[in-house]
């Protein structure tokens, strides 16, 4: 698994979900809600846990993992929703879904860190 790569993926949702907006496109609410949809989602469930689970900062990944996947889920549900302006907010500096993407990466790295990747 690069993790590399699952850092700049989960920080272009942003970037994604701006084009929704801009585009009035709908998105998989359903699927973007779940963490283990997405290919680091798979790892973690699947060879990172059998590798690293003793690891604190696997735990936290995971954790960070699935608290970002539910909020951009909210952030996907407004703009299905086409509460536009609501969701151009929830994606300003220091909105929960800045927060969950900041500590996403920042666990992300600590995994690969520790793991050694």
């Amino acid at each position: 698994m690069d993790l590399n790569n699952a850092v700049q993926t989960h920080a272009d949702w942003k970037v994604k979900f701006r084009k929704a907006i801009q585009n009035k496109e709908q998105l998989d609410a359903l699927t973007i809600l779940k963490d283990n949809c997405c290919e680091l989602g798979k790892w973690l469930y699947g060879e990172a846990k059998n590798n690293f689970s003793s690891l604190p900062s696997y735990s936290s990944c995971l954790e960070a993992h699935k608290s970002f996947h539910l909020v951009a889920g909210k952030v996907a549900g407004l703009i299905n929703d086409k509460k536009y302006t609501q969701a151009e907010a929830a994606l300003e500096n220091n909105s929960e879904y800045s927060n969950a993407s900041n500590e996403v990466v920042k666990k992300i790295l600590n995994l690969k860190r520790d793991a050694a990747l």
